[in-house]
């Protein structure tokens, strides 16, 4: 075991509240819904501010990734809050145990704080590889199923409330379904239980019913994607809530599922079979894994398909094809050759305006992602893309700024398309008005 690790013991899971992080706040949400059903006490910590960032870096050398600074620093402004007895909270981490700096926030977690005089508050490390041993915390494969719905449940919200927002005749409609939504799937003890088939399906088609009854003034659509490192990725703590921003300036903010992601990481074990030959029940057992989780993904992509109101999102066995030729799937530190598919596909999904985020100084990204800006500009070259980095000595002001000026090149861009659509109608019109002259 890692130095400082301090078990979450049984005993511990029936008196313990544990605190969870500020990533996906949605998502959060349904997934310690799903963990309460089985007996976990869990809250989310949804602090913001400038002093977070100022706590982390109390305990955290300021090289440390960014998200790490913000994750510790949102961790023990709670436990010194008051409004937790510290002998009786765990804080918990969601890792991929990958080969970047993520995998250290664990341990940086725990050295921060023994540093504070909390080195005997429990640290769990929730990583599907089950990266360490907890005997009080135990993730079964239906509990597991269970999140992986409502993932989907939350990627379905997330991207609907994306595409009305901007453009609702009554400020606020489309939150109030996502809240709507996000409070019925976490009432009561049986909902998020293990769905049939049939029952998501129905689930699906009445979150989209309630978001295609809300009034929309749809004028040109300035589609913007959002890609980049996890956290700031989703993050509004991380990001400086970037989609609201986009929104208040008049874009539609695009975000690929954290579905994706899941898929992402269960593929890439597939990967490391066809890659270096390796021969295993472990890599049977994930394509496996992998089948399932992108059948349950086309279902929600094919309910919204259906309906016919909204754009669906691109099915990740789609997506993964995209950057072939451009980046190389051996790319997997961090968020890797995905970075690079998602902003493919955003092109493709008329998203050409991206913001790509990423913590300073977080190398992968800075590979897979700004370093693809060139390759992918060649390739296509009416993208436009900015890399925005996130940094506990960086400004808003600098990164908002930045982000209107894409946004100013789009708007001509978009303009310049509309104006360029309609001298093609007009000619049409012409050509047709001449040839009904000579007929006659």
């Amino acid at each position: 075991m890692t130095e400082g690790f301090v078990e979450f013991t049984a005993e511990m899971k029936k008196e313990y509240k544990i605190l969870v992080p500020n990533m996906l706040p949605m998502h959060f949400r349904l997934i310690m819904r799903v963990l309460k059903n089985y007996g976990y006490d869990m809250e989310l910590l949804e602090s913001e501010g400038k002093h977070l960032a100022e706590k982390g870096l109390r305990y955290v050398h300021n090289d440390t990734c960014y998200p790490a600074i913000l994750v510790i620093g949102q961790f023990l402004d709670a436990i010194e809050s008051g409004k937790y007895d510290p002998h009786k909270v765990a804080l918990i981490l969601f890792q991929t145990g990958g080969g970047c700096r993520a995998s250290n926030y664990v341990s940086l977690l725990r050295k921060a704080l023994s540093k504070a005089g909390y080195g005997y508050v429990p640290v769990i490390a929730f990583s599907f590889g089950e990266i360490e041993k907890h005997s009080g915390w135990k993730i079964t494969i239906p509990i597991y199923l269970e999140i992986f719905h409502a993932l989907l449940y939350a990627d379905l919200l997330m991207n609907l409330r994306n595409q009305c927002e901007v453009y609702e005749a009554s400020k606020g409609a489309s939150a109030l379904v996502c809240e709507k939504w996000v409070a019925k799937l976490t009432s009561g003890d049986n909902h998020l239980r293990m769905p049939t088939k049939k029952e998501s399906a129905r689930t699906y088609r009445e979150i989209i019913d309630d978001f295609a009854k809300i009034e929309l003034n749809r004028g040109q659509r300035l589609k913007v994607g959002i890609v980049g490192e996890i956290f700031v990725k989703y993050s509004p703590l991380g990001n400086n809530n970037l989609a609201d921003f986009l929104v208040k300036n008049g874009a539609e903010p695009v975000i690929p599922g954290f579905v994706d992601f899941i898929l992402y990481c269960i593929y890439n074990v597939v990967l490391d079979k066809k890659l270096y030959g390796f021969k295993s029940l472990v890599y049977t057992v994930y394509e496996i894994i992998y089948n399932v989780v992108l059948k349950k993904q086309k279902a929600m992509i094919e309910a919204i398909k259906e309906e016919g109101t909204f754009d669906a999102p691109t099915p990740f066995d789609v997506t993964l094809t995209l950057a072939k030729g451009i980046i190389s799937f051996g790319a997997k530190m961090g968020e890797g050759w995905l970075l690079t598919s998602e902003m493919v596909e955003l092109y493709h999904s008329n998203a050409k305006n991206i913001v790509c985020t990423q913590p300073f100084g977080c190398l992968p990204n800075h590979i897979c992602g700004k370093g693809m800006m060139k390759p992918l500009k060649e390739k296509y070259p009416d993208i436009n893309i900015v890399a925005i980095d996130y940094d506990a000595g960086a400004t808003a002001v600098n990164q908002e700024n930045r982000i209107r000026l894409m946004l100013s090149n789009a708007r001509l861009a978009l303009e310049s398309e509309a104006e360029a659509e309609s001298e093609s109608e007009a000619k049409k019109e012409s050509a047709s008005g001449e040839a009904e002259k000579a007929s006659v």
